[in-house]
């Protein structure tokens, strides 16, 4: 009996090991049988199934890679994304693997692909302004295409096959320009299974996120935030919908529950998502608050209930201007902060908002602040309440009511950063409309005032001491005419400097204003009292100043009303402008206010490696700064020791980080571009300059002088001379930007006798517009006018120039032309290889990419040669030539030539030359036309590499 149970026992152990030797062997062998067969059909699936770039370094198939599954996985896979974003990365990843039906693989030799593996992978998604995204990569198959002509079926996109996705250290980053949301997620890993082959199935999915970012409109509402998922997702793969069922989100402590329905449709989404935190701490909903407040957090007793509702209905199309509806509640009550056993705690803190945004249209914004009240021990309160409808125009309903020891509510809150003293009392109400266009003030009256303030902060040793601050407002009729606001006094002393400001403001449809202010102050030192990292401001500002009089006096040159005077003192201030990517430094300026003007008495300024010296005067500068859309209008002469044009350009590198939003976006979209210059559109100043050097784009300007303006129109010269290449250039031009990537220009050169070898190498432009120079010596003069486009580098878009003018030889050689070289070999004539040229005029003209020159001769060799016809910037030859023959040239034969500058084509006694097509530019939508494609000769130049330079 023992042995019986004996050999049963070796026959299961050696079956069993033949079975695992078996498996092992078929592990290791079915990658081996089918490599090919797999490699192929996914080449194949992605070239029928996506519209992208796809690129690799290596595949393999294996059992190993994300075992047990029969994978290929694609190392250091990078993908493009849809049109318009055809150049830019949609997907880049370490790795990604396909997982493998083996079933259908092994019994009918099919690769079907049912699981999908991302690891440490960059995923990024875009949406621009139009709506247009970059994901739309998925080719629908041949069946599903055909559904788009059945009028019953689903307006959604195609289906899905799989059965896992799991995601691995992945970066997600959404930036959707037309909702202006940015969702940045860092430390990604998402497990989601179902029954992927349905085509409707529940997913389960895990999700967690180690860094969360969220923005709209570049404000970040929650930044590094740990955010883990456990959801129940119903898919319907036929019309790309999902129904959320159970889905339960923790935002750091913040417990968040979400139901609803997410539809992808052919040009935007349907949505109808709820998302709700009902009965939560307040200490859990603070927990959602910036990083730097989360220690604060740890050290505070906390307490108070909260409910929190989030609500976004609707569709978003752009094309059909539909947005979703957009609403937000939060409700606190009982709440009460008390920092490390405060003396008086902050207490009975309610709190009611309702906030709806219809269509995600800030015009039709509807914001209830029903309740929003606390009291700090016995006698201390702040009550407050607002509802409001609109945005530009907005109707207000407001009331603002309080008296807080502020000592007392900074030991209550553990403002640690920030200590605060004085007593502040409020009492304001509002109720009207708001309307800058209509001048339209909601009926308001009441103030605030603030007695015995005390300001210190951890960044500087010194507080801000004595401040007072009395401000009222009153406002009867509910229009601009009769606001009145009054400021009287408003002091403070820093540094053992005193500052005043006494001001008082009425009828602000034709502003009245009355202002004293006096007083000095290191604006350096009272910067760091606020500062941030990243920024250091330094400087010192003395004021003494009386203004009086009204906006009007200005507007219509009634100046003998004003009553301005006074001075203005400025040293060592950094200052910024969004149009511009690095700060403006003062290092000096005194100013003095004298009526309607501003004069500029000593002002030195620099700007990366430039410096101006300027004096002269602003007009009407009270009313710029009081209009929104004022025009400041000034005379100036300015001198310069360096202009450098580059460090202007908008997409240069620097340090300011206030840049204007398109510029934004612009960087972004043209990593390699340095941008144009942006023009202030609100200027209308000129100057007399002088410049001893001006650098741009390579080119070194010397002696620049003349009248330089900026107006409403962008930039311009007039009459302005400086030297180059060792001649006089004159220039009378206009420039103005359209984009922060492409500008437009309009130009008069003139420049006598200078070296035509010279020009070729140091002059791009001429260099491109005139390559026979490269083999010719000699001095020449040119008087040009040529206008077009400049592209994000600020070098001209070809394509887009017109214009003529002279080119003047008046003493040329050119040895080894091929041309020449060409002709004489040709015509069996020697000395045509190497004319000589002097007192020649050659006209020419400028249209869609090619130059047409006029008629000209020249003597050489005895013979009289005429040369006409057409080029182009791409190297091309059209030229017809008279070859006169001695003694007078009477008698002649003609020669065409085509081809290119580098591999002329000359045939004697022809007429039939080559067709050059236009590149016609369309400068609304910024790009080239071609009626007819021709191919480029081998040796022709490349327009797209000159248009880079």
């Amino acid at each position: 009996m023992k042995t019986s149970y004996k050999n049963i026992s070796l026959k299961i152990l050696k079956w069993t090991g033949i079975t695992i030797a078996g498996v092992l062997l078929l592990l290791f062998l079915i990658p081996l049988l089918f490599p090919g067969k797999v490699a192929s059909e996914v080449k194949k699936i992605a070239n029928e199934r996506l519209d992208t770039k796809l690129d690799f370094s290596k595949s393999k198939l294996s059992f190993f890679t994300h075992f047990p599954s029969l994978t290929v996985s694609l190392d250091d896979l990078s993908m493009t994304g849809s049109a318009p974003f055809s150049n830019d990365t949609l997907l880049k990843a370490e790795q990604v693997a396909f997982g493998i039906n083996l079933k259908r693989l092994i019994f009918d030799n099919e690769v079907k692909i049912n699981k999908l593996y991302v690891s440490d992978a960059l995923i990024n998604i875009m949406v621009n302004q139009k709506g247009q995204a970059n994901y739309n990569i998925y080719i629908a198959p041949e069946d599903r295409k055909d559904e788009k002509n059945d009028p019953n079926a689903p307006e959604e996109g195609t289906a899905i096959r799989l059965e896992r996705i799991d995601l691995k250290n992945c970066h997600v980053k959404y930036n959707d320009r037309s909702a202006k949301i940015l969702v940045d997620a860092k430390g990604f890993n998402y497990i989601g299974k179902g029954n992927l082959s349905e085509d409707i199935f529940d997913l389960n999915t895990n999700a967690k996120i180690d860094n969360l970012d969220f923005f709209y409109d570049r404000t970040g509402y929650l930044r590094r935030k740990n955010v883990s998922a456990n959801l129940i997702t119903r898919i319907n793969t036929h019309a790309l919908s999902f129904i959320l069922q159970k889905n339960e989100l923790h935002i750091n402590k913040l417990p968040l529950k979400f139901t609803g329905l997410f539809t992808i449709l052919k040009d935007g989404y349907k949505i109808n998502i709820k998302a709700a935190s009902e009965n939560t701490t307040v200490k859990d909903l603070l927990s959602v608050m910036p990083p730097e407040y989360l220690t604060w957090l740890e050290k505070t007793e906390v307490s108070g209930r909260s409910d929190l509702l989030f609500t976004f209905k609707g569709n978003y199309n752009v094309a059909k201007k539909q947005k979703p509806n957009l609403a937000f509640n939060l409700k606190i009550d009982n709440g009460a902060v008390n920092y490390k056993n405060a003396p008086v705690p902050l207490t009975d803190f309610q709190m009611d908002l309702n906030a709806i945004l219809p269509e995600l249209d800030m015009e039709q914004l509807l914001v209830n602040l029903r309740t929003f009240k606390f009291k700090v021990g016995e006698k201390d309160y702040f009550n407050a309440y607002l509802r409001s409808k609109g945005f530009n125009e907005m109707m207000i309903d407001a009331s603002v009511k309080g008296a807080l020891d502020l000592a007392v509510v900074d030991a209550a809150l553990g403002l640690n950063s920030l200590e605060l003293k004085g007593i502040l009392k409020t009492n304001i109400q509002a109720k009207g409309l708001f309307s800058t266009s209509k001048k339209l003030f909601p009926k308001t009256i009441g103030g605030i005032a603030l007695h015995n303030g005390w300001l210190k902060t951890n960044s500087y040793p010194n507080p801000i001491t004595d401040i007072t601050f009395v401000a009222n407002v009153l406002n009867k009729a509910g229009t601009y005419q009769d606001l009145i606001v009054a400021v009287a006094p408003a002091s403070f002393v820093f540094e053992g400097n005193p500052m005043y400001v006494n001001a008082t403001l009425s009828d602000f449809s034709d502003l009245a204003y009355n202002a004293k202010i006096k007083g000095e102050l290191n604006v350096g030192r009272i910067y760091q009292v606020f500062s941030q990292k990243g920024i250091d401001i330094t400087g010192y500002a003395k004021a003494d100043l009386s203004l009086k009089g009204k906006q009007s006096y200005a507007t219509t040159g009634q100046y003998h009303k004003l009553d301005n005077r006074g001075t203005l003192l400025l040293k060592n201030i950094k200052a910024t402008s969004e149009l511009f990517p690095k700060a403006f430094f003062i290092k000096q300026g005194n100013f003095r206010f004298q009526n309607e003007k501003m004069w500029f008495e000593k002002f030195y300024a620099s700007y990366g490696k430039s410096d101006f010296d300027i004096n002269g005067y602003l007009l009407n500068t009270i009313n710029y700064f009081l209009e929104s859309h004022g025009t400041l209008s000034g005379n100036f002469n300015m001198k310069s020791k360096l202009i450098n044009v580059d460090e202007f350009m908008a997409l240069e590198k620097g340090e300011n980080k206030d840049r204007n939003i398109e510029v934004d976006y612009a960087k972004e979209d043209h990593p390699k571009m340095s941008g144009v210059v942006i023009v202030p559109k609100n200027l209308n100043v000129s100057l007399n300059a002088n410049a001893d050097k001006v650098e741009y784009n390579g080119l070194i300007l010397n002696k620049l002088s003349g009248k330089v303006g900026i107006a409403k129109e962008g930039f311009y010269l007039e009459k302005a001379t400086f030297s180059i290449i060792d001649c006089i250039l004159g220039i009378d031009a206009s420039y103005k930007d359209e984009s922060p990537t492409s500008a437009h220009f309009d130009a008069h050169f003139t420049a006598k006798d200078f070296s035509v070898q010279r020009a070729y190498k140091e002059i791009p432009m001429f260099h491109d517009m005139v390559t026979v120079a490269e083999k010719a010596q000699g001095i020449i003069s040119v008087d040009y006018k040529v206008k077009g486009d400049l592209n994000g580098n600020m070098g001209p878009i070809y394509e887009s120039l017109e214009g003529g003018g002279t080119i003047n030889l008046s003493d040329v050689q050119v040895k080894g032309l091929k041309l020449f070289d060409g002709i004489s070999s040709k015509t069996g004539q020697k000395g045509l290889d190497n004319p000589d040229m002097k007192g020649i005029e050659i006209n020419s003209s400028i249209d869609n990419n090619l130059i047409h020159v006029e008629p000209f001769t020249f003597s050489v060799a005895s013979f009289r040669p005429t040369i006409k016809g057409t080029t182009s910037f791409d190297g091309l030859l059209d030229l017809r030539m008279r070859l006169g023959l001695p003694p007078f040239g009477i008698i002649g034969f003609p020669i065409v030539i085509t081809g290119t500058h580098e591999d002329p084509k000359i045939k004697i006694f022809s007429k039939t030359g080559q067709k050059i097509d236009e590149a016609v530019y369309d400068e609304k939508h910024n790009k080239v036309i071609r009626e007819e494609k021709v191919s480029k000769p081998k040796n022709a130049k490349s327009n797209e590499n000159k248009n880079s330079k």
